[in-house]
């Protein structure tokens, strides 16, 4: 549920500024835009409590898209507490992976290797659904979303998830209602979509690539 700029479940507590809830998609491009100079500069690596920061602001946009979602949400909170509680004493996302690879712990359950693979499948289901959103205009969400889960997460999941998932579908908001829920108009959603899609690309990319640097396939 969301408490005055926070989401909780279960146990897990993600803190979020006020913006963060009143302008989403504001919120979570900036964000997004500030952690890609990261990626971009290339001299340092991505900060594991600042990925956690930004990562935190997208929950906001699961909770949107209704009962639909509402695994991916879950999973998305309980993998990114997960992944605030690694942060005290893993510094970076390197350090995530160096740290499983040397326990021989990284597609274990719970593992921080685990936890930061799924908080990037969530990261770039946003971005599919953003993409297939800017390629129609169609008011109802079912075929962008089907779309959208079908290509970044379907794959990873149990039948039983898939058949939730799917079902769930017809629950999704409106194109309207969910332009109204995030506070925008068609076109200054239209603008921020395309650059939260710029932005992450080539966060999700350098994610992927510590795992394959490390000899640790994608397939999972």
């Amino acid at each position: 549920m969301m408490v005055s700029g926070e989401i909780v479940m279960d146990n897990n507590t993600i803190k979020l500024p006020e913006s963060a809830v009143e302008m989403p998609l504001s919120a979570i491009t900036e964000a997004f835009e500030d952690l890609v100079k990261w990626v971009n500069n290339g001299s340092e690596d991505i900060r594991l409590d600042k990925f956690c920061e930004v990562a935190s602001l997208v929950s906001v946009l699961f909770r949107s898209l209704g009962l639909a979602f509402k695994f991916a949400e879950m999973e998305y909170v309980a993998k990114l507490h997960g992944l605030v509680e690694a942060s005290k004493t893993c510094h970076t996302l390197p350090d995530i992976l160096d740290r499983d690879v040397a326990n021989d712990t990284v597609r274990t359950s719970g593992s921080f290797s685990r936890n930061l693979r799924r908080v990037r499948q969530g990261l770039d289901l946003v971005r599919a659904i953003f993409e297939q959103l800017l390629t129609t205009d169609d008011s109802s969400l079912r075929e962008v979303a089907t779309t959208a889960y079908g290509q970044v997460c379907a794959p990873f999941h149990t039948w039983a998830v898939r058949t939730a998932v799917y079902a769930g579908m017809y629950t999704l908001p409106t194109r309207d209602q969910l332009l109204a829920k995030l506070n925008e108009t068609e076109q200054s959603a239209e603008k921020k979509m395309r650059r939260y899609i710029n932005a992450s690309l080539p966060v999700i990319e350098y994610i992927d690539r510590l795992y394959l640097s490390r000899n640790i396939a994608l397939d999972w």
